[in-house]
């Protein structure tokens, strides 16, 4: 079993504050830990591989600005495949922008809509397609669609693959989030 990651990449310290703070909602850190554990050490790669989760990982995190969760899935990345990772990170240059944006299709809220990049990914095949729809859930997500989902399987992806990939972008957004919120909270105590 891997260690908490939340923990490790938030700085917390095992009797600090923050693991106290944790310490009171001790189902909602074992979830997320076994969420980690089920996505990154899953008991079969049938569908998504473990480099294909890896590369997601760092390119999601890399969206996100977070050094040191972005660090994290990147040495991951680059253990199994170090060529690759200059890729990711060049996708993640060239993919990066503010959110989130997109089109309402409701009427009364079309005024809301904000125009911002499509990201079409450099990458081939399944990789590609996969980080193209990362980059959808990220900064575009009310505009998913049935297509976009067509797109997955065009591309190789199955179904069970695509619904892995759809919450390895919820995991890590949800991390990126937490681990954000705990060392604000360790900065301010």
């Amino acid at each position: 079993m891997t260690a908490d990651v939340i923990d490790r990449l938030a700085g917390i310290q095992p009797g600090s504050r923050l693991d106290q703070l944790r310490e009171r909602r001790p189902d909602a850190r074992e979830h997320a830990q076994h969420s980690y554990e089920a996505l990154f050490c899953p008991e079969t790669e049938e569908h998504v591989t473990l480099i294909e989760r890896d590369a997601v990982a760092a390119f999601v995190a890399g969206l996100h600005r977070d050094d040191a969760v972005a660090g994290f899935y990147a040495e991951r990345l680059g253990e199994l495949a170090p060529d690759l990772l200059t890729r990711v990170k060049q996708e993640i240059d060239t993919g990066r922008t503010t959110g989130p944006y997109g089109a309402y299709g409701e009427p009364e809220l079309a005024a809301e809509s904000t125009v911002g990049p499509v990201h079409r990914s450099k990458l081939d095949g399944r990789l590609a397609a996969a980080f193209d729809h990362a980059h959808l859930l990220v900064f575009r997500p009310r505009e998913a669609a049935a297509e976009h989902l067509q797109i997955l399987l065009d591309a190789g992806w199955s179904t069970t693959g695509i619904v892995t990939l759809s919450q390895l972008v919820a995991f890590l957004t949800y991390q990126v989030r937490v681990i954000a919120g705990l060392r604000l909270l360790g900065a301010a105590a």
